[in-house]
């Protein structure tokens, strides 16, 4: 049995896939952004070890999310899940003064990354939307240009990569990888969306559980538990301490040295 953590797991992808864990008999805490999310949670998946609450928009309340689940015990895995789509009509701006969908795609994975007692996995959700990314981080928060919600969330999955591929170099003890999942009708994909919903959820829970040798891998990329090659600008060494660099002036939260 492993303990895994699940951020954005009330409902859609990420709740489908703490299901699936539950149902397998793993220990699985749940994230919610709200008190009243986390109520509504626990009627739907009552077997849950825990909950966990926090905004991940805010970085103190991701400081808070990330106290409680280490408050829990250590974690085997866990599953950057939570994330916003490509819909913001314009810049939505954090209270830390931050684009809106940076915070949650980006620093918010980053920071938890670098406050939760290291797992044996970490899982990053990104998207086939990130071949079109850009790891510019001249202006990241999109203060000086006109906003481009569909490039900015492009971007923000690139970086995700980023931060999973730079923290497999960090951390070489730790298995971490990304995933995408498909573009599937959840809430962020729309009642329109082609690929299959539900094989979307399956890659995570794999990746943060399986003993196949096919997911006993770091620093890779996945569709449908299948390995795919990413973008080139995923691989780039400099981006990816650049993108660690930033996120850790951002928050005064380096990456620690790799665990032991």
């Amino acid at each position: 049995m492993a303990r895994v953590l699940i951020t954005g797991s009330t409902d859609g992808l990420g709740l489908m896939a703490a299901e699936l864990l539950a149902g397998q008999g793993h220990a699985v805490t749940l994230h919610a952004r709200t008190e009243q999310r986390a109520a509504d949670v626990r009627n739907e998946l009552p077997g849950a070890e825990g909950i966990v609450v926090g905004d991940l928009s805010s970085i103190a309340e991701t400081r808070s999310v990330a106290a409680q689940a280490n408050g829990s015990g250590r974690f085997d895995a866990v599953i950057h899940n939570a994330g916003v789509g490509y819909r913001e009509a314009r810049r939505v701006e954090t209270a830390d003064g931050l684009a809106h969908l940076f915070a949650v795609n980006v620093l918010a994975p980053y920071l938890l990354t670098a406050l939760i007692t290291p797992p044996d996995r970490l899982v990053y959700l990104s998207s086939g939307m990130h071949q079109g990314g850009s790891a510019d981080l001249s202006d990241p928060q999109w203060r000086d240009r006109r906003w481009n919600a569909s490039q900015a969330y492009s971007d923000s999955k690139l970086f995700d990569l980023l931060l999973a591929f730079g923290v497999a170099r960090h951390w070489p003890a730790v298995r971490s990888n990304a995933l995408e999942p498909g573009w599937v009708a959840t809430k962020m994909g729309g009642p329109g969306a082609p690929d299959d919903l539900y094989k979307a959820h399956l890659t995570q829970a794999w990746l943060a559980v399986s003993d196949d040798p096919a997911a006993a891998v770091t620093g890779r990329y996945f569709y449908h538990q299948r390995e795919l090659r990413p973008s080139a600008a995923a691989n780039d060494v400099a981006a990816q301490n650049a993108l660690l660099d930033y996120c850790a002036g951002l928050t005064g939260t380096p990456l620690p040295d790799p665990p032991a």
